[in-house]
């Protein structure tokens, strides 16, 4: 996008506002003339009341000047409250319109970009936006005005003089025009950076267990380094190129006007021009210095903002979700059918899942097993639409799920995946999660109940109520595994995956847990992905998976007697827990 266009989509985000904004930029308006008119009062000042000694003048001159100190303070408030108030409420927006883009991102973005960047987006990025958009352009407005009433007033007093300095403004553009293009290019790698130094913090924090144990301090210090080293060789490099042109456009404004200051000077000796008239023309060339090297400095600060507009941007214009469907909200039974189904993942040649056929019946239990990568959870997550089918179809009770909408097809799924999910806030919020938030507490005690989860939360300082920290990491694996799988009882929906639920469980929670599976899957259907065999037996059928092909399919019973796959790796794991 051109810079013009960022910049008035920026703007966009103010109409809202714009009353604020209209009065914003009448203060700065008003603030702006305050510069010209104190210039042209130091004419009549000089002029009038100590060449010619007039008392009106002399009377009259101080109390314009108190006056005009008092309008632009008052202006210079009204601007700088009325707009931060604008910045701030620019900011909430464009916060509040990534992050809902961000729930709505297919999985696949997810998978390619990492989080550290996204939180860059949402922190780094928009406080960049937020001086483009109010701070720059209150500099904008208000010193090209006060640059225009100055070059005006001098163009009055002698506009011969005055001539000679739209001498310096071709070369002004150009070498404006020069810098804009490398602090923008420069400002977009800066935010790259950025994000690089904010994903290694994070992974660092997250992963701050095994960077313990094995030693990573070194390679996760030289990581940073790296990328913290990038991020502050563009910040100099930036300051440096603003700098610079700063620097020349000083240099040709002070060569200019020393000029002006020496012809000025010559004519006053030829009494061609008064004292006062001398004294307010270089007043105001003088006061020409601040708003010229402000509306220099202002590109780097305006590009870095375009930058960062640019970046937030492609976020908020990134396709969601495909959800074209409006459907109404339907309880189904749970029925699903998978014909002939072809998935590949992106940028991968080989297909995840390859020509898939099987119909579930509601409320049957259907056990997934294979080896890493057999395509057992690929299937699973098909059918929240996680992933979009790549070829063929699955019908819920008869009907695609590509015709319901994503509301409708997911309040009738419920989750518990190998990586447990939990929020840094109560026992009873983690279970009655998202829709369910006004479930009962006696809905969440029986849930939790069921989960075999009651025995550890009455253990807890405030039982439900109780913070269990980020990521649940005030309990242990299997209490957050019995928290997720509460979770899911509580939704009680028609399909349920579990998808390694018991994998962090102990044999006693196992039991447990296998016992209140064996309630719940009645007049449901329950998928069970699960490497370990034991928590699978009883399931109603087996889909054995290998190179994303169904091999086998029976009961645990059939398959054992079949000898094949399955029986081998049941013995397998059996032999394993012998040893």
């Amino acid at each position: 996008m051109t810079s013009k266009s960022l910049y008035l989509r920026l703007l966009h985000y103010v109409i809202p506002y714009w009353r604020i904004f209209a009065l914003a930029i009448f203060a700065i308006i008003v603030m702006a003339l305050t510069d010209p008119i104190l210039a042209a009062l130091i004419q009549p000042l000089l002029d009038g009341g100590f060449v010619e000694k007039d008392p009106a003048t002399i009377k009259l001159i101080p109390l314009l000047l108190m006056l005009l100190i008092v309008v632009k303070g008052l202006a210079m408030l009204a601007s700088s409250v009325g707009m931060k108030w604008i910045a701030a409420h620019l900011v909430m927006d464009l916060r509040q319109e990534m992050f809902e883009k961000i729930l709505t991102l297919p999985s696949t973005e997810f998978d390619k970009t990492s989080s550290g960047v996204l939180l860059s987006k949402v922190t780094y990025d928009v406080n960049r936006v937020m001086a483009a958009a109010t701070d720059a352009l209150v500099i904008l407005i208000r010193d090209t005005l006060i640059v225009i009433g100055l070059l005006a007033w001098m163009f009055y007093l002698n506009w011969k003089l005055s001539l000679i300095v739209f001498s310096i403004v071709p070369l002004m553009i150009l070498v404006i025009r020069f810098v804009s293009k490398r602090l923008r290019n420069m400002n977009t790698s800066m935010q790259d950076a950025m994000g690089q130094m904010t994903r290694v913090l994070e992974e660092t924090i997250i992963g701050h267990k095994l960077v313990k144990v094995f030693g990573g301090h070194k390679y996760e210090h030289q990581r940073f380094h790296k990328a913290s080293n990038q991020v502050q060789h563009l910040e100099v490099k930036t300051q440096l190129t603003s700098g610079l042109s700063v620097f020349i456009v000083q240099l040709l404004t002070g060569s200019v006007l020393g000029i002006i200051i020496y012809i000025a000077a010559v004519q006053s000796a030829s009494e061609n021009i008064t004292v006062g008239a001398f004294v307010s023309l270089f007043t105001a060339m003088g006061m020409l210095f601040a708003p010229i090297k402000h509306l220099t400095k202002i590109n780097e600060q305006l590009q870095q903002g375009l930058a960062a507009a640019q970046s937030i941007f492609a976020l908020i214009d990134q396709v969601s979700e495909p959800d074209k469907a409006e459907t109404e909200s339907k309880k189904f039974n749970g029925q699903l059918s998978f014909n002939n189904i072809t998935f590949s993942y992106e940028d991968q040649k080989i297909p995840a899942l390859q020509e898939i056929s099987l119909d579930i019946k509601a409320g049957e239990t259907i056990a997934f097993v294979g080896k890493s990568g057999s395509g057992k959870t690929t299937i699973a997550n098909l059918i929240p639409r996680f992933y979009n089918i790549t070829k063929g179809s699955l019908l819920l009770d008869g009907i695609n799920i590509n015709q319901l909408s994503l509301a409708t097809l997911r309040e009738n799924i419920a989750l518990v995946s190998q990586e447990v999910v939990l929020f840094n806030d109560s026992i009873a919020a983690n279970i009655a999660y998202g829709a369910m938030a006004g479930a009962s507490r006696d809905k969440i005690i029986k849930a939790a109940t069921s989960a075999y989860a009651m025995e550890f939360i009455e253990q807890m300082p405030q039982g439900l109520d109780t913070v269990i920290g980020e990521r649940g990491v005030k309990l242990s694996g299997g209490q957050r595994q019995r928290l997720a799988i509460a979770r899911a009882l509580l939704k009680d929906a028609a399909i349920l995956i579990f998808d390694e639920a018991t994998a962090a469980l102990d044999n006693n929670s196992e039991s447990q847990v296998q016992q209140s599976l064996e309630q719940l899957k009645q007049g449901r259907t329950t998928l069970i992905i699960a490497h370990r065999l034991s928590t699978i037996v009883n399931a109603d059928r087996i889909i054995v998976m290998e190179n994303g092909r169904i091999v086998e399919i029976g009961t645990h019973s059939q398959l054992i007697t079949n000898n094949g796959i399955y029986a081998n790796l049941y013995q397998n794991e059996l032999g394993n827990s012998i040893r």
